[in-house]
């Protein structure tokens, strides 16, 4: 009898396959970001329809295949149902998912990133911190993450504040990261910042943040 593998994670992102299917990426603590099939979920009465969205977090019990996963359960533990209220965090946190979907790879050690777009997601659904705020930080950091932070750019003098800010994120464990606010122009300058650096790092465009950035 196969047997069942437990993942704990977000998904990502969702595509629809069929008449009845999805497909789900979710971003695990065990195994990196990893592809799963759930047969049935669009259908009403499926026990996925509700566990199969963008944003979930919880457990997902899967039988394993040879290049992908079937999803035989899930216990969700959070939906993220606060973040769908208002449209614009929606977007800041599906550009979060973006990111997450493109710096992740399979069987990689994808702890801290998945920590991060938690931490991130949860302060969206406060609503305590400018969102502006949470983006910068969710960029700075998961550049830091992933070994790619170049430091604070050259060619400007920012203000001590700044880069008190930018060196309190570099080096603040995931769970310390949204503990403050900023002025508007300290705000203003981590802005500019976290642009320059992933744009010299992250050559890709996003969708919702081209969307973001229309709004």
């Amino acid at each position: 009898m196969q047997e069942l593998a437990l993942v704990t994670g977000i998904i990502l992102k969702v595509e629809q396959i069929g008449d009845f299917d999805r497909r789900v990426v979710i971003l695990t603590l065990e195994r990196g970001k990893i592809t799963a099939f759930a047969r049935g979920a669009r259908k009403p009465n499926s026990r996925f329809v509700a566990s199969t969205n963008p944003f979930v977090f919880g457990k997902f019990y899967l039988y394993e295949g040879k290049n992908s996963y079937s999803l035989n359960e899930a216990e969700i533990q959070n939906y993220f149902d606060d973040l769908r209220g208002d449209y614009l965090t929606a977007y800041y946190g599906m550009y979060f998912l973006e990111i997450s979907d493109y710096y992740t790879r399979e069987n990689n050690d994808e702890r801290d990133m998945l920590k991060l777009l938690y931490q991130s997601l949860r302060a969206l659904g406060h609503g305590g911190i400018d969102n502006r705020l949470i983006r910068y930080v969710f960029e700075i950091k998961s550049l830091v993450v992933n070994g790619e932070f170049p430091g604070i750019p050259t060619g400007k003098e920012y203000k001590n504040a700044t880069v008190y800010t930018v060196d309190f994120i570099v080096n603040a464990r995931i769970e310390k990261l949204y503990t403050f606010t900023l002025k508007e122009d300290i705000l203003s300058e981590l802005g500019e910042i976290a642009g320059l650096t992933k744009n010299k790092i992250i050559h890709h465009s996003f969708k919702s943040l081209e969307i973001l950035d229309t709004l």
